[in-house]
């Protein structure tokens, strides 16, 4: 039986080929050698496998045993990423390589105008969600040991309380990080031992795992036939999933893979070459499609064989030592001890980066401005800022282990930490396509996200009475029920994973998108934002310094004290050379300034050295190619802004014609009522007049001749009347409809308004004077003289009834003028008020009171026989009384000889 001291022995062997192999990469890639194996796109695809932690290694086989196929969502949402979002990766590792990035909060505080304060949040971000991450390496080795302490003393794994080996194995890790990473603070933040030691873990990994496998189908089930019959006869042969859960899952392992702070080192910073993404575009999907080869049927067989109530987690190591292949079990620990120690180096050391870069160094240069400093001294602080930091993130993985008590499975730990990290997603993406996205839109977004994660998926993962009370569970925080933390604003049966995710990244997109659209970002951030969302069109065109203020040598006690005297020394002395220069300090160019904060930001990240050179340099210069970036983008701006106004100026017009069409259809509506009601008068008047004095006829004995003559007469005005409106009425209906046939008659002008007179004074006892020069009304027209003698005696009739004045006038004016003959009838009355005038010509308007005999159709009628006259009738606004103006074309007038 495999002791648990033969296993520590084989394991720190193993740690120290590791560090065997990464002190010659190290020692290779300063002194330029090995590149073809150092910078080869093998080594980065095996690098990215960094993704497969003890969680795949271990929890892949427990989450098959638990929940069937869902283990695949956590292999295909990488692949997908990989193959269908390549060009994204593209983009991201051009702008890693252009600016300098180091680290994800690098890359979102550069993106946002080089924001401290958004580094920050994303840093302290980053250390909270991926501290469970850390707990799930520990709990994963410390499971693992504590199977082969139990088999080795023959009791149950349960018993063995392994708390201390966790913490002797964080220090071991913390120790091992501390030597590996920190031993030197590259400029370019490339660690080439780090990534070759991980590219070995990977291969072990790989090999354990698939080793397992060919034992568990050959050795233990008989066969690929007999394996697959065992799947087929179990549960997991049967195609049973959660469909939200599945497209969660699948959406969280894909953002993980690009958010994931680990996977940004190994990916991004760590890139040499962005044409190995070609090559790890097929080879990391292949990679993972080995890893997941056996999970099932290690998953089937280990269910099938092992006793119940086995933790399916552990597997891989128990089903080898079952049937008594130590060595095989050992070889499976190794794969899950490599699979932790490499999660746990390069997460620490890329958190490690981001704690130093924006959480020490902003604060270490506050407290030092000014102030006498040395050769190196920002150098040794940002090491033992990352060493103590790295002790730190460690320690927090384990504090979290022992709060959680290291019994949850080791998939629902792993999804608390790729929820956590999802959240960065929205500000990276949205940052490097979207150039309206602004720093406040995306630190809005991240802290509602993150806020919402920690409530809702976080902290419950304690359990009830942990950091949430029990009561908070069930009645909602502060006992408000829309604040449950795994039913939110009352929405209940979703799956608490899906449930966090949802909400989280619901708000967190909406928030960025709203605030980036009601604020606007400045110049630095509009100067980024066209670089980064432009990266292959301003590769290589970074803004540059105002370098008349600079002064060499201040530049080199600033370089000195980061980079290290001699590495400082180097980088001015070739910069002289480069600039023809005979002495070792080359002049502060633009161009210098730009390099050296390039270089400055490798070790201290992009914010930093932009603040360091600031405080010497005092401001930035704006380049040519930065000036056209932001006109293009203002024009883009005005442009659009304009189009804009002209959109909400059209929209207005638009806006104000419905609205006075709108009053006029109201205005029409109430004449259409109060027609229908006048006219049911008009009829009923006449009709109940002539039924009652029939009747009376009829009946009423002793009428003598004078009272039938008197009765007869009043039916017979009745019945004139009531049949002057029925015509009134098909009159206009025919004229509207155009089936009206005009009958063309040749006459005189004045002779048509003597008969328009006559007719019209002969109906009325009200007389009216007229002035008339009929020298002007010579005129011989050729049209419907019937029709144009009605519009005539409309008017003239219309002056009789409603000139107001004491006594009555009416004046008939004849002009040639702009081509056409114009008639105007002007009364000496009062006029008609202006907002009765649009209506006038409408059917069935009626000014007022005034109008209480007529149907209002008369006007109506005029205009439809002027415009079948080719004519047309208006109301003259500018008469001293009521005016209108009837006009006729030429074509219809001839003028007398």
């Amino acid at each position: 039986m495999t002791s648990v001291n033969l296993l520590i022995a084989v394991c720190l062997a193993y740690v120290a080929i590791l560090f065997f192999v990464a002190f010659i990469a190290e020692r290779a890639g300063t002194q330029g050698r090995g590149d073809w194996l150092l910078r080869s796109p093998l080594v980065y695809t095996l690098s990215l496998s960094i993704y497969c932690t003890a969680w795949t290694f271990y929890g892949a086989v427990g989450n098959a045993a638990r929940s069937g196929l869902e283990y695949v969502t956590i292999y295909l949402g990488p692949s997908l990423v990989i193959l269908g979002w390549w060009w994204i990766l593209r983009r991201l590792v051009r702008i890693g390589r252009s600016h300098k990035v180091t680290s994800i909060a690098d890359l979102i505080s550069s993106r946002f105008g080089k924001s401290n304060t958004l580094a920050i949040v994303v840093t302290i971000m980053a250390v909270i969600t991926v501290t469970p991450y850390i707990a799930l390496q520990l709990q994963s080795v410390t499971l693992s040991l504590s199977f082969f302490a139990a088999a080795e003393q023959g009791v149950d794994v349960s018993t063995i309380d392994a708390k201390d080996a966790a913490f002797w194995i964080a220090v071991g890790l913390a120790v091992f990080t501390v030597l590996f990473g920190t031993r030197n603070l590259n400029v370019n933040e490339r660690h080439h031992g780090v990534v070759i030691a991980v590219a070995v873990e990977a291969v072990v990994k790989l090999l354990a795992l698939l080793a397992v496998g060919v034992f568990v189908v050959w050795g233990l089930a008989g066969g690929i036939s007999e394996t697959l019959a065992r799947i087929d006869a179990s549960d997991l042969g049967s195609w049973q999933t959660d469909s939200s859960r599945w497209a969660t899952l699948t959406f969280l392992s894909a953002a993980a893979f690009l958010c994931l702070p680990r996977m940004f080192q190994v990916m991004i910073v760590e890139n040499d070459d962005e044409r190995h993404l070609q090559i790890a575009s097929w080879a990391f999907p292949l990679y993972l499609m080995l890893m997941s080869l056996f999970v099932v049927p290690i998953a089937v067989i280990g269910l099938d064989m092992l006793p119940e109530g086995s933790n399916p987690d552990l597997f891989v190591l128990s089903l080898p030592l079952s049937e008594g292949r130590e060595g095989l079990a050992m070889l499976s620990f190794l794969g899950g001890f490599s699979s932790a120690t490499s999660m746990v180096i390069v997460a620490t050391l890329a958190l490690s980066t981001m704690v130093s870069n924006h959480l020490v160094m902003p604060i270490f240069l506050y407290r030092h401005r000014g102030g006498a400093s040395q050769s190196g001294d920002v150098r040794e602080t940002v090491i033992l800022s990352r060493r103590l930091s790295i002790m730190g993130i460690i320690s927090l993985g384990y504090i979290y282990y022992k709060l959680s008590g290291g019994s949850g499975a080791l998939t629902a730990i792993g999804l608390i930490s790729f929820a956590g990290v999802a959240q960065f997603l929205p500000a990276m993406i949205g940052g490097i396509l979207w150039r309206g996205a602004t720093r406040y839109g995306a630190l809005s977004g991240l802290l509602i996200g993150f806020s919402l994660w920690v409530f809702t998926m976080l902290l419950p993962s304690f359990g009830p009475d942990a950091v949430l009370s029990a009561e908070t569970f069930e009645f909602g925080l502060l006992g408000l029920g829309l604040l449950r933390p795994q039913a939110l604003f009352g929405i209940e049966g979703l799956d608490p994973m899906v449930h966090a995710v949802f909400w989280s990244l619901l708000f967190n997109l909406s928030a960025f998108v709203a605030v980036s659209l009601f604020t606007f970002p400045n110049p630095m951030e509009r100067l980024q934002g066209a670089q980064f969302v432009n990266v292959f069109e301003h590769s290589g065109q970074a803004r540059g310094w105002n370098a008349s203020v600079a002064e060499s040598e201040d530049l080199m006690i600033m370089a000195q004290r980061i980079l290290g005297a001699q590495e400082a020394r180097q980088l001015f002395a070739a910069q002289a050379r480069a600039q023809g220069l005979t002495g070792s300090l080359p002049e502060p160019t633009p161009d210098f300034l730009q390099r050296l904060e390039r270089e400055l930001a490798g070790s201290v990240g992009a914010a930093t050295a932009h603040a360091m050179i600031s405080q010497i340099v005092g401001g930035t210069s704006v380049s040519v190619h930065d000036l056209m970036a932001v006109a293009d983008e203002s024009a883009q701006m005005l442009e659009y802004s304009s189009r804009l106004e002209a959109k909400s100026r059209e929209l207005s017009q638009t806006a104000a014609q419905l609205r006075e069409a709108n009053t006029k259809l109201v205005q029409l509506s109430a004449q259409k009522d109060e027609f229908l009601s006048q006219i049911s008068h008009e009829l009923r008047t006449p009709m109940t007049s002539i039924r009652s004095f029939s009747e009376i006829l009829r009946d009423a004995k002793g009428i003598g001749p004078i009272e039938k003559a008197k009765y007869a007469n009043i039916i017979h005005v009745e019945a004139i009347r009531l049949t002057r409106l029925l015509n009134d009425l098909l009159d206009l209906s025919v004229l509207e409809n155009g089936q009206v046939t005009l009958n063309r008659q040749t006459g005189s002008l004045s002779d048509l308004l003597d008969r328009a007179l006559a007719t019209a004074q002969a109906s009325s006892s009200r007389r009216i004077k007229i002035n008339r020069r009929r020298i002007d009304e010579t005129i011989t027209l050729d049209t419907d003289l019937d029709r144009l003698s009605q519009v005539f005696i409309n008017l003239i009739t219309n002056a009789q009834k409603y000139c107001a004045a004491q006594h009555p006038e009416l004046t008939i004016e004849v002009n040639d003028r702009d081509g056409a003959i114009t008639i105007d009838f002007v009364d000496n009355g009062s006029g008609i008020p202006k907002q009765a005038r649009e209506l006038l010509f409408e059917k069935f308007s009626r000014i007022g009171a005034q109008d209480s005999n007529g149907a209002g159709l008369g006007l109506a009628i005029c205009r439809e026989i002027m415009s079948r006259l080719g004519g047309d009738i208006s109301y003259l606004a500018k008469a001293n009384g009521t005016g209108f103006r009837v006009v006729l074309p030429h074509a219809q007038a001839v003028a007398a000889q």
